[in-house]
């Protein structure tokens, strides 16, 4: 592979960078405008049934709820079509005790990162529990009278996105206290590639717990099965679960997803551009948030590169207080690249960090030594938890390209490969 100048058409404005192309395919997604609405309405594939997801499936596991007491692990994307997942399974006399909730809350409405309370749920009443913050795993108390627990939540593909980690706590408490569980499955929007560094189990956190790559490309259903096989719980063995698969799905299947799985991943293209721009929460750079566009873009005050400008500012339930709050950035937007899916995503583009670093190192070049010296490094802590090792951040500090940096990924993506093979759910096409 090599380096090229590519061209994106921002309403007839030019942007140059470099980056490295990849042929590949990609799902499609589509924007959203709407908590509760469809995101294309004459999407063929969902609309007539042929892909189902497991929530989709009632007759599946409504059988298996009745005369028990059920928690649910649900969000704003836990629905059944364009009705949310409790409501149906109340409507069909199913008796719901309890609602948890995983990071951005029940409704989906709290910003990253943000402190998620307990409560009521207004619409059912029902009593709503964070797992998100100090609270990550249900209780004894929590499970006091449940007799199965429901886990049916939107994923992105993301080792980092942590609604996977959600799933591994429940799971454990569910060993632990003896409870049933069942995985409503859904599909995977970047389900097509495997790509990224292999976790360091030294650097579990939130956004990470398992020793899998960056993307993974596996469902929550078939990660699930993974976690159990590979015992990546305690005593996985007595676990008594069911995982209710899409139907009609594949890895190359064309799939609409109903609901922005979070606040901050509003669009088809941020969720396409998330696996590589998630990086960038833990360095200086901005990707967006606090504006119409997160991970849509990048940018800096002090960047010089690109021609597009955004100014961050809090929004409620989306952004608070962003990185470069009230100040001009300028950057790129790469919202056209992003769709153009079907030629650039098979990988996580290490690219745009390597260049990044390179740019933030001279700028800080042109600053008087004692004003240098109180400038923030280029990475912060929290980069190490994403990227699930200490060795990207030296690999792009001591200057490797990005061929070099992904030439190291090879074996242990091999290895993941094989590894995953008996769990997988969904064939190659």
């Amino acid at each position: 592979m090599k380096y090229f100048q590519f061209k994106i058409n921002f309403k007839n404005t030019l942007v140059l960078g470099f980056i490295y192309i990849f042929g590949g395919c990609f799902l499609e997604l589509n924007s959203i405008q709407g908590t509760n609405q469809p995101l294309i309405e004459n999407h063929k594939d969902l609309l007539n049934g042929k892909i189902k997801t497991g929530a989709d499936q009632t007759e599946s596991y409504i059988p298996l709820l009745s005369n028990k007491n059920v928690a649910i692990v649900a969000n704003q994307t836990s629905v059944i079509r364009n009705k949310h997942l409790v409501d149906t399974l109340i409507s069909r006399g199913i008796k719901i005790k309890k609602i948890f909730a995983p990071e951005h809350g029940f409704r989906g409405d709290a910003a990253n990162g943000e402190h998620v309370k307990s409560g009521k749920d207004i619409k059912t009443g029902l009593p709503i529990i964070s797992l998100y913050g100090k609270h990550v795993a249900p209780t004894a108390d929590d499970l006091k009278g449940i007799d199965i627990v429901v886990f049916d939540i939107q994923d992105v593909g993301v080792r980092f996105y942590t609604y996977l980690s959600t799933l591994h706590y429940v799971m454990q408490s569910c060993v632990q206290f003896n409870k049933e569980l069942i995985v409503l499955d859904r599909p995977n929007p970047n389900i097509h590639y495997v790509d990224g560094p292999i976790l360091d189990t030294a650097y579990k956190s939130m956004v990470g717990l398992h020793p899998i790559p960056l993307v993974h490309g596996m469902t929550l259903g078939e990660l699930a099965k993974m976690i159990q096989g590979e015992k990546w719980i305690e005593n996985s063995e007595k676990l008594k679960m069911s995982v209710i698969s899409v139907t009609n799905y594949t890895r190359a299947s064309k799939y609409t997803l109903l609901i922005p799985p979070s606040p901050n991943l509003p669009s088809k293209e941020s969720i396409i551009l998330y696996p590589s721009l998630g990086l960038f929460e833990g360095t200086v750079m901005s990707m967006g948030r606090g504006t119409e566009k997160p991970f849509e873009c990048f940018g800096a005050p002090w960047l010089n590169s690109g021609n597009y400008v955004f100014k961050p500012i809090n929004i409620p339930g989306k952004a608070t207080n962003p990185p470069y709050l009230n100040q001009d950035c300028h950057g790129i937007l790469l919202s056209e690249f992003a769709s153009d899916y079907l030629v650039n995503f098979q990988h996580v583009y290490i690219e745009w960090l390597v260049f990044l670093n390179q740019e933030y190192q001279s700028y800080l070049k042109t600053l008087p030594a004692e004003v240098r010296e109180k400038q923030p490094p280029f990475f912060n802590s929290f980069f190490t938890k994403l990227a699930g090792n200490v060795e990207l951040q030296s690999q792009i500090e001591r200057g490797l390209s990005p061929e070099e940096i992904r030439k190291s990924w090879i074996t242990g993506l091999q290895q993941f490969r094989k590894r995953r093979q008996p769990y997988l759910i969904y064939p190659e096409s």
